[in-house]
């Protein structure tokens, strides 16, 4: 405190005496003020509330511009954002600018080769690495969706485009990072070959997933939306990172799954390509039903759902002549694959109707039994080895048969 006190009665102490000398009173005033010993912390500590100030007034401005000459603009929110982090990366900047000459900043730890390691050689890559991630992150959320729309770009097409230029992005950064840092990008050929040899040791899978999102990221044969189906599980792909993909089924179970599993099985994906994809519901009804009857009902179900396609339209098909019913199949197209079970479950419900209606029946698996006459003969032998047995069963004794009587001791 004492040391405020004294940097304020020097400041005004050479304010009034070099108030009125001019360049060469300020300059003079200068050099007293840098002799002093915290004068670099006292400096910041000025600067961090001009900093904020200048934030405030950027914004404020920013407010009223937007408020008076447009409106339902989205663009307010992002320049808002920038300003805000614009004034924390300046402060940290500014910060590593004015202190780099001092011990807990610029004193040397230990050296590698040529280059002097240093605080500043592990925060000036932090902070070049997350600015460039935060400018990814700004790009992505403000103004790539105004090139989307505009361009008409699918889901899977526009999260492909992003992942894409986040990680040049960050590559970029990586790459002017190491040489502001005096890292001499010549040793990253050294590295790819002890990478390489890593790789080839215990490094497969990782690098097999790894060029394995690469392809899915390019080759796109599974994008971001699409309905898929992994062995017996249907999901919907979420995302689609470097080395993993994201899957959700159908109870909002989410799955991560190696890419290289996308590459080197079999999975049926519902939205490649054209996503229209055709449905079946097999039905069968009693002997002697009125089949024509059965034929325009279906197609009456079919037609009537807003989410079955005419074009292709729908059809039923007499399959066969089954051991208890005739067996039909309805046929029917629809647009979204997602929308398959539910679709097929209303239509189930309008069918079941529908047949009510006209007495038309779903019949039950019919066996008939019938019974052989016996000989006589042969019945009246299995009498008697049943009442021979009976015979020869030991009967229980009960309570109320008598019981042998027991002679009583004498006295």
């Amino acid at each position: 405190m004492q040391n405020y006190v004294i940097i304020l009665l020097l400041i005004e102490k050479n304010w009034l005496i070099y108030g009125g000398a001019g360049v060469e009173g300020i300059r003079e005033w200068y050099e007293v003020w840098q002799n002093y010993r915290y004068h670099n912390e006292v400096n910041f500590l000025i600067f961090i509330p001009l900093f904020f100030l200048l934030r405030s007034w950027l914004i404020k401005k920013l407010n009223a511009s937007f408020n008076t000459k447009l409106e339902n603009n989205d663009l307010a929110p992002f320049i808002q954002s920038l300003i805000n982090w614009g004034t924390f990366y300046a402060i940290i900047t500014y910060a590593v600018i004015y202190f780099k000459d001092t011990f807990w900043l610029g004193e040397t730890w230990f050296t590698i080769g040529n280059t002097p390691v240093t605080t500043l050689t592990f925060i000036i890559p932090v902070i070049i690495i997350s600015l460039s991630v935060k400018f990814s992150n700004f790009i992505s959320r403000f103004l790539l969706h105004r090139v989307y729309s505009r361009y008409e770009m699918d889901q899977g097409m526009q999260y492909t485009f992003s992942r894409l230029l986040h990680y040049i992005i960050i590559i970029v950064s990586v790459l002017v990072a190491l040489p502001v840092i005096g890292f001499d990008l010549s040793v990253l050929t050294v590295f790819a070959g002890v990478a390489g040899i890593g790789i080839g040791f215990g490094m497969q899978n990782i690098a097999s997933n790894f060029i394995s999102g690469l392809i899915l990221l390019f080759e796109r044969p599974i994008k971001v939306g699409d309905r898929i189906k992994i062995g017996e599980i249907h999901c919907d792909v979420q995302h689609i990172n470097i080395r993993s993909t994201v899957v959700r089924t159908r109870n909002n179970e989410h799955i991560i799954i190696p890419n290289s599993q996308f590459i080197e099985n079999q999975i049926i994906n519902w939205s490649y390509g054209d996503p229209i994809v055709r449905q079946q519901i097999l039905i069968g009804v009693a002997y002697g039903s009125n089949v024509r009857l059965l034929e325009k009902l279906l197609l009456q179900a079919a037609r009537e759902h807003r989410d079955v396609l005419d074009d292709p339209p729908p059809r039923v098909d007499f399959l066969d002549f089954g051991e208890s019913a005739l067996n039909f199949r309805l046929l029917y197209w629809i647009g979204d694959p997602v929308l398959r079970t539910r679709i097929k479950s209303a239509l189930n419900y309008r069918i079941n109707e529908l047949l009510q209606e006209h007495g038309l029946e779903i019949p039950f698996p019919q066996r008939d039994l019938h019974l052989r006459s016996v000989d006589t003969a042969l019945l009246k032998n299995m009498q008697w080895e049943m009442e021979l047995s009976n015979e020869q069963t030991p009967r229980k004794q009960t309570i109320l048969e008598d019981k042998p009587e027991v002679a009583e001791k004498p006295a």
